[in-house]
Order: structure tokens, then sequence, then C-alpha cells
């Protein structure tokens, strides 16, 4: 009998150590090793460019700053540039390429760049001479301004080159960077009105044609 209660006892003064055991082990702050991962984000350095969009007149070429990345390849920048004017100006300003758009492939070649556009160039553009004329030299202009060695355009779409963006000004062949379409405004009058009085959408055409011409 004797044996059976020391037996009951020593369980008895086990379980009451261990409570203590775990109790006291409970109580003791618990350290947990957390793997944090910290997710390092590589600084792209940026460079400021001049995008050039129609202002809201619509008669004019106006300037715009954008951030792009540094390129370590031109085809890459123009395709940046190209890319900021599809996606319009955040000033208000008209966009000169619809927004529907796609690049689809640059050639630089000395001073001359050739830009491959899908057909959503022709297809959603307003058309219109004046509007064409601010396409076409929006985007020269811009090229030429960001990169000054580009001094020509050579406008493909679908991979051919067409005679005429549609139906007004001519892009069969390379075109050269003209800011006097940056200047505001570009009066817009009826041919019957006075030389003095403004440029009329024929008189600025044949100064177009001319400079190409030369």
């Amino acid at each position: 009998m004797k044996k059976i209660i020391l037996g009951l006892l020593g369980i008895l003064l086990v379980g009451v150590l261990a409570g203590y055991g775990i109790g006291w082990f409970l109580q003791q702050p618990q350290q947990d090793v957390e793997n944090v991962r910290i997710a390092i984000q590589k600084e792209i350095p940026m460079r400021g460019v001049q995008l050039y969009f129609t202002a809201s007149e619509g008669t004019f070429l106006l300037p715009e700053t954008r951030d792009i990345p540094i390129c370590d390849d031109d085809s890459r920048c123009i395709r940046n540039l190209l890319n900021g004017l599809i996606e319009g100006s955040q000033l208000g300003s008209v966009a000169i390429l619809p927004k529907e758009t796609k690049i689809l492939g640059i050639d630089i070649e000395n001073d001359l760049v050739r830009v491959n556009f899908s057909r959503q160039l022709i297809d959603f553009h307003p058309g219109g001479s004046l509007s064409e004329l601010l396409t076409v030299y929006g985007l020269i202009n811009t090229l030429n301004e960001n990169f000054p060695y580009i001094r020509q355009l050579q406008i493909l779409v679908d991979g051919e080159i067409r005679q005429t963006l549609k139906g007004h000004v001519r892009i069969d062949q390379p075109v050269y960077a003209d800011y006097s379409f940056n200047q505001p405004p570009l009066n817009i009058v009826s041919t019957t009105d006075s030389a003095e009085d403004g440029l009329s959408i024929e008189k600025i055409l044949e100064d177009a044609s001319s400079t190409e011409d030369n």
C-alpha cells in the first residue's frame, strides 16, 4: 500500500514540476526569427526631353518637358520619345499622333531616322492640311530637339512609303526639322485675305514644300 501511495505521490510531483516548467517556458519572450526580404529598387536615371504637341488653338506646336529613362541605345530613347507623343500631353495640349498608333520599327542611318508606324497613324488621324503639317513637323522637331544630329525623318506606314500622310502633306521624301511651326500663332485665314493679315493654308503648304525641296 505504501508503494502505491509513494508511486502516486511521485507521479503527482512529476506533474507539478512539469506544469511549472511549461508555465515558465511560456512566460519567456519568444524570439521569432523572420527572414525579412528588403526589396531594393534600383533608381533609373532620367533625362529631361522636349516633346512637341499642338497648342489648344490648333495652329502651332508647343513644347512640353517630360522625363524619360536614360538609354544606352538611341533607338530605344527615340521609341520612348515617340511613345510619349502617343500618350499625349500632360498639360492639355493636343496630341499630334493618334493614341492607337504603334511603333513597328526604328532605323537610324547617319542623320536620318526611319520610323515605321502602324496603320493606325493613318486610320485615326483627323486629317486636314494644318493638322497633318503639325504631325509631321511635331515628329521631326521632337527628334531633332533631343538628338541634334538627327536632321531628317522618313515616315513609313506598315513598312511602306506613302505619298501623303492623309491626302495633303507629302511624306514620300524625308522631312527636315522646321521650327517655324513652333511660333505662335500660325494665323489661318481665307485665301481672299491680304498677305499682311496672316498666312493661308496654301501659303504654309507652299513654304513647307519649298523647304523640303531645298
